[in-house]
């Protein structure tokens, strides 16, 4: 049986609860690069939102869990599988730890080797994927280091308005 839990933080589905956690990370400008967001999000916006994140992952092509810490419940962060493609057999893989106090400590690494499990032995794909700036050297670093390989370079990728950055592909593939 393949758990969600590990020693430290767990992965669950979204709560109606988890709107102001959400809100907050969906409207922090810092994080916009990592999700292509132009434009804050209204609660409005993100309530509806998490009314239809019941969604299974094979209609809705998606699936966002968040980490939780094991002891206290505290949400640390979101962990997404985005652009699934059970023709294929793949799905990309986003990571988001909210507060900078919390990155660092493994939480990214447990969670992000929890759901890639997943990936693998409950929705028996072949392979997961990444796309990460060639600046943010922490996920880099991250993911290589749990088996991911860089397989390519997007070059000028990327626009933050002022400036064209690259961007680096990812993969794993379950052998």
């Amino acid at each position: 049986m393949v758990s969600l839990k590990g020693s430290n933080i767990y992965l669950r589905a979204l709560e109606p609860e988890d709107l102001e956690f959400v809100y907050s990370i969906e409207n922090n400008t810092s994080f916009w690069e990592l999700s292509d967001t132009k434009q804050p999000y209204s609660r409005y916006i993100i309530k509806e939102y998490l009314q239809n994140a019941k969604q299974d992952i094979f209609e809705a092509k998606q699936l966002r869990l968040v980490i939780c810490e094991n002891l206290t419940n505290e949400l640390l962060g979101l962990i997404d599988l985005y652009d699934f493609n059970p023709i294929h057999n793949r799905v990309g893989l986003g990571i988001l730890i909210k507060d900078e106090s919390n990155r660092g400590k493994g939480i990214g690494k447990e969670s992000l080797n929890l759901l890639t499990n997943y990936c693998f032995k409950v929705l028996h794909l072949k392979q997961v994927y990444a796309n990460i700036s060639e600046n943010n050297l922490a996920s880099l670093k991250l993911f290589e280091t749990n088996g991911f390989e860089i397989i390519g370079l997007k070059k000028d990728w990327r626009f933050d308005g002022e400036i064209y950055t690259n961007e680096y592909i990812l993969q794993r593939i379950n052998n």
